[in-house]
């Protein structure tokens, strides 16, 4: 399997590559050259556990690791969650059902990607010899779970961009109270778009990057979108028979990252119907869909941090198949969109995404229906998966954060708090972050001062 890059100019590469570059040289995001049918290995692949599953579905995509050691990295990357299934599917009733993302070591989706990734840039080193200084930026869990998956790991130094006063209490906590000295959380005077546009400025620095050994932990890293894809398998396979190809899955999300990956499983031979892309109040994505015009507006805090995105970075890689591959008309869009935060598709084609937006009131609002309904609690991202959805007849919401990670909103919400021992633990620690100002050259500065080096 060889990997290209959305815009088109930058080598083709395998996957041990494509994972270490991150961004593409030409400033585009990988995809595989060719998306696999998976359809003949389902009736197999329907009885695996998940890690036998990921191990199965990562041998059709990295087949420059060996297999023992591919095994091994799989393996080691579920032993942190606390539930047996991993992403258990949790019936509410008939047609509503809940995958739970939020058994991870930081109680949300992205420890899925992120402990696996983690241990592929372990194995990087071990098979080079060569540090490496890995650069991300989060509105809230992946910066944790980045964190929580290269926690102590030798010649790996961690540098994680977050908007200052952006993300919940708790999800700045799990970043800065590790105590870990390869770990420098960076809270930027800025949104999170700022500390994104940061990240891809220097990442399109080419000598800058090798010179730093660079390396990408948020989700245009490949190995991230590949490593969602399977809990959607995963949770297909534990439906009825009878709902497989009748059920919409539902996916709070602002960067577009977790919805793409079931939307690549269902370009490798999953019968989804439809996606329902669910926003909060910032909701450029939802606008899109329902319109065509992909517009930045102002960006709005939320309940939902996490979700606080005006520039869905994932959204280039549906743009790329949208446009069958046209690298130049991706290129195109994207550059139209850099100058102007606006670009209108005459000719836009949804597939088969539906979307919708709940804003603060309707977060709060939604998380007390769902409890009065089935005593379930869900965080505010969840929660706005449970809006404008009543015409589905089958459905899986995606659980994207444990609600513990947001208790002041759910006690608001239903007078109850929600505790996690992993998180109240927390409370005990001394954090330790930098404030610095949302501007390239004082990032990179930083980096010059702390990377990993030969």
């Amino acid at each position: 399997m060889k990997y290209i890059s959305t815009r088109g100019q930058a080598p083709v590469l395998g996957f041990r590559d494509a994972v270490a570059t991150g961004l593409a040289s030409d400033g585009g995001l990988y995809l595989p050259q060719q998306l696999p049918d998976l359809s003949s290995h389902f009736t197999e692949w329907s009885q695996m556990s998940y890690v036998e599953l990921a191990t199965a579905f990562f041998r059709e995509f990295a087949n420059d690791i060996d297999p023992a050691s591919l095994e091994s990295i799989i393996r080691d990357s579920y032993t942190r969650f606390d539930h047996l299934e991993i992403a258990p599917l949790k019936v509410l009733d008939d047609h509503t059902r809940v995958l739970e993302l939020f058994h991870g070591p930081t109680l949300a989706f992205k420890d899925f990607a992120l402990q696996l990734l983690g241990n592929l840039y372990a194995h990087q080193i071990e098979q080079t010899g060569q540090p490496i200084n890995i650069l991300g930026a989060t509105s809230g869990d992946t910066g944790a779970a980045a964190i929580h998956g290269l926690l102590g790991k030798p010649g790996i130094q961690l540098f994680i961009l977050y908007p200052e006063g952006g993300v919940s209490p708790l999800q700045e906590m799990q970043m800065t109270c590790t105590g870990a000295d390869n770990v420098h959380p960076l809270a930027i005077r800025g949104s999170f778009d700022d500390a994104q546009h940061i990240i891809k400025g220097i990442f399109g620095d080419l000598e800058f990057r090798r010179q730093h050994h660079l390396a990408a932990v948020n989700s245009i890293n490949l190995a991230r979108i590949l490593a969602q894809c399977i809990y959607y398998f995963y949770a297909w396979f534990r439906l009825p028979d009878a709902l497989r190809d009748k059920t919409e899955f539902v996916v709070p999300t602002g960067n577009f990252g977790n919805v793409l990956a079931g939307w690549l499983a269902s370009r490798m031979g999953m019968p989804i119907p439809a996606f329902r892309v669910a926003t909060n109040q910032n909701d450029i994505l939802h606008r899109l869909f329902q319109s065509g015009e992909y517009k930045m507006g102002d960006l709005h805090k939320s309940y939902a941090p996490s979700m606080d995105i005006q520039i869905a970075s994932n959204f280039e890689r549906f743009l790329y198949y949208h446009e069958n591959g046209d690298s130049k008309k991706v290129c195109e869009v994207i550059d139209a969109f850099r100058r102007t935060g606006y670009f209108h598709f005459a000719d836009f084609r949804p597939d088969i995404f539906k979307s919708s937006k709940a804003d603060d009131t309707q977060i709060q609002s939604l998380i007390g229906e769902v409890y009065s309904k089935y005593q379930y609690i869900v965080d505010p991202h969840t929660a706005c998966g449970f809006a404008d959805w009543e015409d589905v007849r089958s459905r899986v919401v995606l659980a994207t954060a444990h609600p513990a990670k947001f208790p002041d909103t759910i006690e608001a919400a239903i007078g109850q708090r929600p505790q996690s021992p992993t998180l109240e633990a927390l409370r005990a620690s001394d954090p330790k972050k930098v404030v610095l100002k949302a501007d390239e050259t004082v990032i990179r500065k930083y980096i010059d001062t702390y990377s990993e080096t030969t």
